[in-house]
């Protein structure tokens, strides 16, 4: 059966299984809730805006090129390279989650997503090792990506299930707002470095210290995840999750990854390649360039939390969602026409903080949409797949994209135009969802 024969009544609630393992969820702390349920999307984002930070010193450490863009390309290359791996993360671990349970996927991904940290850190430079420093790099981000592709999905649908429905886009908001902190944080350590370190110190061994850092937060994750109340049992004779979500639920798994593909483009170029962007295109210095990570970081922490509230508010969320992206269609050619022409650090920080406010109000609200028309038996599956595939296709290739445009036409514009045919591809999507509301 397709997503458009769908029944428009409520989804029918959690199995008796499901509610016996959920009884106690009204008790488990909020804070405690959210904090274990976004560690591990925030580890994982820290690293990503680290790795972005930093893509012009890994190029040349780890894939030397004589071209000038070359370094660059291969560099973000093998940032995109963990995306390709997502996919079957959320297949496998989104898979899991609906079979086992969210703890133990949510468990399992964390110490993936240490591992794949763990290998970049700690790899040996080209010019030590050889091929053997970036097969390193190369291994590192594959591990990441497998455990983000199922993370997203296990986490999000534990933050929905884990209360009543008053409250769930508040809670769901944290996982886009911890986002936000995470860049904000790996913003804030990369431009203190650029400004307390030589260029040799960076390249020997500051580079590293980021990721070591962000390891800190791991035993802490798995501690608070061990304490968490379970939200889903599946029943013994139930089939496999992801083919009962292929089957019953496929053309809204296609709607649900066209519509992410706006919020994707945004957070992958506006707030991890701005960075890139500003010193390579617009020829800022590196300690000034990296301050748009902190501005995008705050204000995506700021209007996600926004968003969710208003989304426990608003009778309907979709009206939202299709205005905020219709503004950012609008007005990313200006924005990125003024930076390109009236170069300056405050006007840049700015209309990057613009675009991000304008598509991520509507991004928390799309999200509630997607979980709340999925049935919790497919509900971490459904989301994996659908955020996986989304954010691979559109999202790790954005920053390789733009970048070969940017060699081949010397465009500054080209980011523009790829965030606005992403924007173009979410309103058609959205406008063909219905919304409805689960129990």
């Amino acid at each position: 059966m397709s997503e458009a024969a769908l029944p428009a009544s409520p989804i029918r609630g959690p199995s008796p299984a499901t509610a016996t393992a959920v009884q106690g969820k009204g008790r488990q702390s909020q804070f405690r809730l959210i904090a274990a349920c976004s560690l591990g999307n925030a580890l994982e984002m820290y690293d990503f805006t680290v790795y972005s930070f930093f893509a012009l010193l890994i190029g040349k450490l780890f894939f030397p090129s004589d071209s000038p863009y070359g370094s660059l390309l291969l560099a973000v290359a093998t940032f995109g390279i963990g995306f390709v791996m997502r996919p079957l993360g959320g297949v496998i671990i989104g898979n899991y989650a609906d079979r086992k349970g969210r703890k133990a996927a949510m468990t399992l991904t964390i110490g993936l997503m240490v591992l794949g940290t763990l290998c970049i850190a700690f790899a040996p430079s080209y010019a030590s090792a050889g091929v053997f420093g970036s097969l390193m790099i190369v291994a590192g981000r594959l591990l990441q990506g497998f455990s983000l592709g199922g993370e997203v999905g296990a986490a999000t649908s534990m933050l929905m299930e884990a209360g009543g429905i008053k409250g769930r886009g508040f809670r769901v908001s944290w996982q886009l707002a911890s986002q936000g902190v995470s860049a904000l944080l790996g913003a804030l350590t990369g431009a203190a470095l650029y400004a307390a370190l030589p260029q040799a110190s960076l390249e020997s061994w500051g580079w590293r210290l980021p990721f070591l850092l962000g390891l800190l937060i791991a035993p802490v994750g798995l501690y608070i995840r061990s304490q968490l109340e379970e939200t889903h049992v599946a029943e013994s004779h139930e089939s496999s999750p992801i083919g009962r979500l292929m089957r019953n639920h496929g053309g809204l798994v296609l709607k649900g990854i066209l519509a992410t593909t706006a919020g994707t483009a945004t957070m992958y170029l506006v707030v991890f390649f701005m960075p890139t962007y500003m010193i390579r295109v617009l020829h800022m210095p590196p300690s000034l360039s990296l301050l748009s990570g902190c501005v995008t970081g705050i204000t995506l922490f700021v209007v996600s939390l926004v968003a969710g509230r208003l989304a426990d508010r608003l009778p309907n969320r979709k009206p939202l969602v299709i205005g905020s992206l219709l503004f950012s269609v609008v007005a990313v050619y200006p924005v990125f026409w003024i930076i390109s022409h009236y170069p300056s650090v405050p006007l840049v920080l700015a209309l990057s903080a613009l675009l991000t406010a304008s598509v991520n109000i509507g991004t928390t609200p799309m999200f509630l949409m997607l979980l709340e028309m999925l049935p919790a038996g497919v509900r971490a599956s459904g989301i994996s797949v659908i955020y996986s595939v989304g954010v691979t296709v559109f999202g790790g290739s954005s920053q390789f994209i733009v970048t070969w445009l940017l060699a081949k036409t010397d465009n500054p514009m080209s980011p523009a135009f790829y965030m606005m045919v992403c924007g173009v591809l979410s309103l058609c999507a959205l406008l063909s969802l219905r919304e409805r509301k689960a129990d």
